[in-house]
């Protein structure tokens, strides 16, 4: 296994993705020259249309590129001050950072109990010490707990995104990448997985970052966002501040200062070249 290279980076960043470019098959240019970073202990959003490259950056970072040919051919992946880019995934998440993937991934002919505890393969701290978060689990996603004997195939969308992040919090994660939380959830439900996500930082002190189109809560949530368009960043700052700028009110939010439009009504051009000024 290649060790790691030691990169100096502010204590209080946990994630540094410094320029990086992705191929896919050799020949197709997917992301170009991203740059982000994720505070220690913070909420960032990951924003853009479907097709944008949201999800090819989350598996840049976990190291789940090369299984769809892909593969970052420039820049760097810095986690915990030390380049991870030529890591396995599981090295990854036994140093602490985890995807959750698009579509609610779980294995359908488990129960939901077995699916939550697929999630500690990597753990070796013992029996009760799994049993223990596992608790901890069910107490941020009570829900669970009543439907922990049920194949988790059976359950609903919203259960299964629950399964999905109590997956990976039995892992111990520093860090979670979460992938289109909201998609395909009923508006309630989309809520109640925000407000879970943001107890598990406060209270966890989980950093979180989210790929998402559902612009609006997203940044109702982080801190701090990124805007992605094509496979580059566009736009960046504190999320505040995003979601009072024209700019991505108009194109994300669909309201603009002559009320609401929609993406087509939108001169994406216009967007492109005041955002890159």
């Amino acid at each position: 296994m290649t060790t790691p290279a030691a990169v100096p980076a502010p204590a209080d960043t946990i994630l540094s993705v410094n320029n990086i470019e992705v191929i896919y098959d050799h020949v197709i240019l997917v992301l170009k020259g991203v740059s982000l970073s994720v505070p220690r202990g913070g909420i960032t959003a990951l924003l853009g249309a479907n097709g944008a490259g949201k999800t090819t950056t989350l598996k840049a970072i976990s190291n789940l590129l090369h299984a769809e040919r892909g593969e970052v051919t420039k820049g760097s992946i810095v986690f915990e001050g030390e380049e991870v880019q030529a890591l396995s995934p599981n090295d990854l998440v036994r140093r602490g950072c985890i995807q959750v993937m698009e579509g609610r991934h779980c294995f359908g002919h488990l129960s939901v109990e077995d699916n939550l505890l697929t999630g500690a393969f990597t753990r070796r701290d013992g029996h009760s010490a799994i049993r223990d978060d596992l608790e901890m689990v069910y107490q941020y996603f009570p829900r669970l707990k009543v439907r922990r004997a049920s194949m988790a195939g059976y359950t609903s969308g919203g259960e299964q995104q629950m399964t999905a992040i109590g997956r990976a919090l039995m892992s111990r994660p520093k860090m979670i990448l979460l992938d289109e939380p909201s998609m395909g959830l009923a508006p309630q439900l989309v809520e109640e997985i925000f407000e879970i996500v943001r107890k598990l930082n406060e209270e966890q002190g989980v950093s979180f970052l989210l790929a998402e189109q559902n612009t609006n809560i997203a940044l109702r949530y982080a801190k701090y966002g990124y805007i992605l368009e094509s496979g580059r960043i566009v736009l960046d700052g504190e999320a505040r501040a995003l979601r009072e700028n024209e700019d991505v009110k108009e194109f994300y939010l669909g309201v603009g200062g002559e009320g609401r439009k929609s993406f087509r009504d939108v001169k994406h051009y216009k967007r492109r070249k005041r955002w890159l000024a």
